[in-house]
């Protein structure tokens, strides 16, 4: 295992398609010190602060979410609530979106359709991406948070006080169906069946206004749209960042540590993969697309530069890397 030197902020910087791994860095709420890192899967560095680098200034307040869609990256800070589209061969900024209210992710429809989840706010924002402008709103009654596209609908978590799923026609922008799941879905994945899995946190805590349980897997069948399986678990320990293999025959999540489990099972692990060892906060997870590799964020204590350590999909560490104040988010180019 060795330790990969973090780069420099004054350096040349130009990501590789098939071997990049973006990292959004929070960095501390209200202090303005988000960050985006970039590490080279082939050649094991990173550079950090490549949006800084590209453009002179900071990212901005609270770095949410990346999605790539065409030769741009789009980013998503969420306190600042401005989502940036940077160049991926330069990472300069290109054009931004504002007017939002607490921006979380943005899922592409077509070239000149996106739409924006919100926290804050009880609506999906509709953007035109060529022109950066706000073009309407789906009203959705509850805050929402990670976007899914299957046959021609986007399947939406509403996480902050929901318990369910939203089916959203693409073409009507209108929801044709709520799918009531566990409380306060966090995460979703669409596994290689075309069956969307959900995990729930639970509601967190016990004044939670949505209710307070232990934290569950749903399983939809998107053909019925309904749920064929739920599972709990049994205590109350956090869950999140669900995930799913890239040939979506295998799940992973954050819960004390990362665990693992095949789309035909039919328990769940009763032990983590990979355990949280002292002194870690596991904080975000994604696996490489091209060989298998479990990548997960450290924040440590949120205020200090995090780490990202990498494993192999039998759960050995393979090696590490800094990065940038809280890495809460991970976006493969």
């Amino acid at each position: 295992m060795k330790e990969q030197n973090p780069g420099t902020e004054d350096g040349t910087f130009s990501p590789v398609q098939g071997q990049s791994l973006f990292v959004v860095n929070e960095g501390s709420f209200g202090s303005g010190n988000s960050s985006l890192s970039c590490y080279d899967a082939v050649s094991q560095t990173v550079t950090n602060g490549v949006f800084s680098m590209a453009n002179g200034v900071p990212l901005g307040d609270t770095g949410q979410s990346m999605t790539i869609h065409g030769d741009n990256g789009w980013v998503v800070v969420n306190n600042s609530k401005i989502i940036f589209a940077v160049g991926l061969s330069d990472m300069k900024e290109k054009g931004r979106i504002t007017g939002l209210t607490s921006p979380r992710n943005i899922a592409f429809v077509s070239d000149t359709k996106a739409y924006v989840t919100d926290l804050y706010d009880t609506k999906i924002t509709i953007v035109n991406p060529q022109t950066y402008q706000v073009t309407g709103w789906i009203e959705t009654e509850a805050s929402t948070e990670q976007m899914i596209i299957s046959d021609g609908y986007m399947y939406v978590n509403c996480w902050s006080y929901g318990t369910e799923i939203l089916k959203i026609d693409l073409a009507s922008d209108a929801i044709v169906k709520r799918i009531k799941v566990g409380i306060q879905p966090c995460s979703m994945a669409l596994d290689s069946q075309n069956r969307l899995w959900v995990l729930t946190d639970g509601g967190g805590w016990e004044g939670n206004p949505a209710g307070y349980e232990s934290p569950g897997m749903s399983r939809i069948d998107l053909s019925t749209g309904e749920v064929d399986a739920e599972w709990k678990f049994d205590d109350y320990t956090s869950v999140s960042d669900l995930t799913v293999s890239h040939d979506g025959n295998t799940l992973y999540w954050l819960r004390s540590g990362v665990c693992k489990m095949d789309i035909n099972a039919t328990d769940l692990p009763s032990e983590p993969l990979i355990p949280n060892s002292s002194g870690q906060t596991f904080y975000s997870l994604t696996v490489s697309p091209s060989d298998g590799d479990i990548y997960v964020g450290d924040a440590i204590d949120y205020s200090q530069n995090g780490k990202v350590y990498r494993y192999s999909a039998d759960g050995t560490l393979k090696s590490e890397f800094s990065v940038g104040i809280c890495p809460g988010a991970f976006c493969w180019y």
